[in-house]
């Protein structure tokens, strides 16, 4: 390796790079021209002295050894992004930018007014609000705030649990109409099912304790639980949504709710590291205390 400590912004755009797949759609994203970040990559691979992307006919393709540093990489920009952040908060009172992480329905349908609350109160406050299902990773800062789905193991990580948000079966009044309400789980079988496209893990639990809602049962299938739930809205069928979130919409009937009724126990993390920042503490004591609220249906 060379004695040169390669620039930073060679790390930003190879990062850059690998998440675009072209050095074009790279600078696009950065603000910064082909040629400029052509030459970061080329300077990288001398001062790492390491082939880093090969071209191929669609792009860049990363090489083995780009794969290998990718991690750290992206670890780099998050820990930049979050230096960032944390400057943004010096000074006095709440102020700074927090970045949320939430799965999709939840940072869709539930916190918006949470949200707003919170910036009524505090208007130098920022939020970068992620929406995802994958859990972001709290321990290299890609996020600083993360409401999630279950208990954080990790020991760096403060977590408080806020309650458990319940899913069940629904189906909107005009299907309802046109089709019945079902009497029995078996009954399912002649009705219009909404549920999942891609097997994971939690759909693997779901079906062990409700076998009824097999895959070849769906009429639609979508990984996109906004998805399901905007053809819930539309009539669609029938599918599995928050019993909060239904309950906002006097159109939106509970299906048998002796037969379905899952749990999801609903946590907020954020790393130790934050505990004394006042950006992140208001913003995690306002997200506690309204999601408490929704799931108590206030």
């Amino acid at each position: 390796m060379a004695d040169t400590e390669p620039n930073w912004e060679w790390y930003r755009s190879f990062a850059a790079v690998l998440d675009a797949g072209s050095l074009s759609a790279a600078g696009r994203a950065m603000g910064m021209t082909q040629p400029t970040v052509g030459r970061h990559i080329d300077s990288l691979e001398a001062a790492l002295q390491l082939k880093l992307f090969k071209r191929s006919f669609d792009g860049f393709a990363p090489t083995d050894a780009a794969l290998e540093l990718k991690p750290y990489a992206s670890a780099l920009v998050s820990a930049a992004a979050a230096l960032r952040r944390t400057a943004s908060g010096t000074g006095d009172g709440v102020r700074g930018t927090v970045r949320l992480s939430a799965s999709e329905t939840v940072g869709v349908e539930v916190l918006p007014p949470i949200l707003t609350a919170l910036r009524r109160q505090h208007p130098a406050l920022v939020i970068e609000l992620v929406l995802s299902n994958q859990a972001d990773d709290l321990l290299r800062r890609e996020a600083d705030i993360a409401v999630r789905m279950f208990a954080p193991q990790q020991d760096a990580l403060v977590a408080k649990r806020v309650g458990a948000i319940e899913l069940g079966l629904h189906a909107h009044a005009d299907y309802l109409a046109a089709h019945g309400m079902p009497a029995s789980a078996a009954d399912l079988r002649r009705h219009t099912l909404i549920g999942f496209d891609t097997e994971t893990a939690f759909i693997r639990q779901i079906q062990a304790r409700y076998p009824m809602l097999t895959r070849a049962s769906l009429a639609l299938r979508a990984d996109s639980d906004l998805a399901s739930l905007a053809a819930i809205r539309a009539g669609y069928g029938i599918g599995i949504c928050q019993t909060a979130l239904a309950a906002r919409d006097p159109a939106i009937r509970r299906v048998l709710p002796k037969a379905f009724s899952h749990k999801l126990e609903t946590w907020i993390a954020m790393h130790a590291d934050l505990r004394t920042s006042a950006r992140c503490a208001a913003t995690f004591a306002a997200l506690a205390a309204g999601l408490r609220d929704y799931i108590a249906g206030r």
